[in-house]
C-alpha cells in the first residue's frame, strides 16, 4: 500500500476542523466527473471548505498544504444513497435503534434529523473508506409510509445534517402490501388516499383530526410532495408495480418519484427512462429472495444505463447501517458484469447526489463544489484499493475509528494458556462479540481462559 508524504502526517497532526485551511491534493489520478474527464496527473486546490481550481498546471500559493497522492488516485467523496448510518448502533437492540417507530400514531410527519447521531460509531468506519455524503432512511411501522429521510456527511461534528425533510420514504413492494392490508390493490389505494388527505390540507381537517388515510399531522408533512417540492422515494422491485409507479406519476404531476429496490427494473428500462424516474439499485442483487425479484440479474446495472435510466448504487444485499462502506465494491462488481468504469464511478458520487438535488455541491472535482476530496493509494473501485486521507468540506478527517483503534490495541495480545482453553475462549468471543477476539474487550475472554477448557477440545489436545 502507497504511503502519503511526511508532510501530510504533519497536517493530519496539526489539523483542527474550527480553522479552514487551503491544501493542494497534488500528484494523482484526478477523477472530476466533469467535462475535464480523468486527468492522468492533476492538482485539486482547495480553500476555505471549497474547491477554487483543479487541472494539470494549477499554481499553489504559498502557504498552502501539500498532500502528495504518490501516484494514486483523487476522486471525489463518494455519496450514499440509501444508508441507516448514525440511526442504528445494534440492530438488535432497540434502546440504539432510531429508523423506525412501529407503534407511533404518525408516519410521513417522522423525521429520521431527530433521530441521527453523528457520533455513531459506524459513521467513522463509513469515512475511512471514502464516504463523505449519504442518504438516511427511515424504516417503514404501521403503515406504507416510513417517514421523512436526510442527507448527512460523514465528518462526525454536531453539524453533520446539511439537510432535512429530503424526501419522504414508502414502501409498495411485497412488504408494503402486507403492511396496507393483504395485498398491492390495498397499498396502492391507501397511497391515493394519502395523496388525497394532503390535497386537502388543511380544509379537510377543520373539524377532524383524522382525513380518509393520515392524520392531520402527516397529511402536512406529505403536502410537499404532492406539490412537487420534495421526492417521494417508493420501494419498489416487481416490474409490475414498477409500470404501476408509472402510472401514479403521470396521474400524480407535479410529483417526483424516485424508486429504490428495482430488482426488476431492467425489464422496463425503456418506460423508466421515458418517465425520468431514476432508480437506486443494488448491482449485487441476482437472488429472487422474494417473489418480488424473480428477475433479479447481475447485468440489471448494465441494461438500465444502456436504456439511459439514471441510476445510482446501493448496497442493499450488504446492510443499510454498517456496510455502506462496500459501496465501492458494488459498483465494481458492476463493471465486471458489463458497465463501464467511468459510469460505475458516477453512480456512487456524482449521480446520487443529483438524483437528491444536491449535484452542484457534491460528487464532482469542480470549482465551486464543496471540499470533499478522497486520496487513494489504487483504483477505487479495486477491492483491495483503501483511502489514505479524506476531506470533508476541505478539512482532513481522522482515518481511524474505534474498530481499528480495538483491532490496534488487542492485535498483539499474548495468551500463554494451553490451547484447549485458547479454544474455549474464542468459541466464546465469537457467539457473544459478533465478531474475531481481536474486537473484543479482554475482560469478555478472561473468565474463559480461567474456567474450565472446551471438553472435546481437552480430548484431542495434549
Amino acid at each position: 500500500m502507497k504511503t502519503i508524504l511526511p508532510t501530510l502526517a504533519l497536517v493530519l497532526a496539526s489539523a483542527t476542523p474550527s480553522l479552514a485551511q487551503s491544501y493542494a491534493v497534488t500528484n494523482g489520478r484526478v477523477v472530476t466527473n466533469t467535462e475535464q474527464g480523468v486527468l492522468a496527473s492533476g492538482t485539486v486546490l482547495v480553500r476555505d471548505g471549497n474547491i477554487v481550481a483543479v487541472g494539470t498546471d494549477v499554481s499553489i500559493p504559498d502557504g498552502t498544504e501539500i498532500i502528495d497522492a504518490d501516484g494514486g488516485w483523487i476522486t471525489p467523496g463518494l455519496f450514499a444513497p440509501v444508508t441507516q448510518i448514525g440511526l442504528i448502533e445494534v440492530a438488535l437492540e432497540g434502546s440504539t435503534t432510531d429508523s423506525g417507530a412501529d407503534d407511533s400514531p404518525y408516519s410521513v410527519a417522522l423525521d429520521v434529523s431527530d433521530g441521527f447521531n453523528p457520533a455513531g460509531t459506524h459513521i467513522a468506519a463509513t469515512r475511512m473508506r471514502g464516504v463523505t455524503r449519504a442518504a438516511i432512511y427511515p424504516s417503514t411501522g404501521h403503515n406504507i409510509f416510513a417517514g421523512q429521510g436526510a442527507l448527512v456527511e460523514t465528518g462526525g461534528d454536531a453539524d453533520s445534517l446539511f439537510e432535512s425533510g429530503s424526501f419522504v420514504f414508502a414502501d409498495l413492494s411485497q412488504s408494503g402490501a402486507s403492511t396496507a392490508g393483504g395485498s398491492r390493490p390495498a397499498a396502492w389505494a391507501y397511497l391515493e388516499a394519502a395523496f388525497n388527505d394532503a390535497r386537502g390540507y388543511p380544509g379537510r381537517f377543520s373539524a377532524d383530526h383524522e382525513g380518509d388515510a393520515l392524520n392531520r399531522f402527516d397529511a402536512q408533512a406529505l403536502l410537499p410532495v404532492v406539490r412537487g417540492r420534495v421526492p417521494l422515494v417508493l420501494n419498489i422491485d416487481r416490474a409490475a408495480d414498477l409500470r404501476r409507479a408509472i402510472r401514479f406519476k403521470a396521474e400524480n404531476a407535479p410529483v417526483q418519484i424516485i424508486i429504490t429496490g428495482g430488482a426488476e427494473a431492467w425489464l422496463v428500462a425503456d418506460e423508466l427512462a421515458a418517465s425520468g424516474i431514476p432508480v437506486l439499485l443494488d448491482p449485487l442483487r441476482n437472488l429472487p429472495a422474494s417473489f418480488d425479484e424473480i428477475a433479479a440479474t447481475l447485468d440489471g446495472a448494465q441494461r438500465l444505463h444502456a436504456a439511459g435510466v439514471t441510476l445510482a448504487y446501493t448496497t442493499q444485499t450488504s446492510d443499510g447501517y454498517y456496510n455502506a462502506r462496500l459501496i465501492t465494491q458494488h459498483a465494481g462488481n458492476a463493471v465486471a458484469n458489463g458497465v463501464a468504469w467511468d459510469q460505475a464511478f458516477r453512480s456512487i458520487t456524482l449521480t446520487p447526489a443529483e438524483i437528491y438535488g444536491v449535484g452542484e455541491l457534491y460528487g464532482a472535482l469542480a470549482t465551486g463544489y464543496a471540499g470533499d476530496v478522497v486520496v487513494w493509494d489504487g483504483d477505487p473501485l479495486e477491492v483491495m484499493s483503501s483511502p489514505v486521507a479524506v476531506l470533508i468540506d476541505g478539512e482532513l478527517t481522522a482515518m481511524d475509528s474505534r474498530q481499528s483503534r480495538l483491532r490496534d490495541r488487542y492485535i498483539n495480545i499474548t495468551d500463554e494458556t494451553p490451547f484447549a482453553y485458547r479454544v474455549w475462549g474464542f468459541s466464546f468471543f465469537a457467539l457473544t462479540c459478533g465478531g474475531p477476539p481481536v474486537f473484543c474487550p479482554p475482560h469478555a475472554a478472561a473468565p474463559l481462559r480461567r474456567g474450565r477448557p472446551d471438553f472435546r477440545s481437552s480430548q484431542r489436545m495434549p
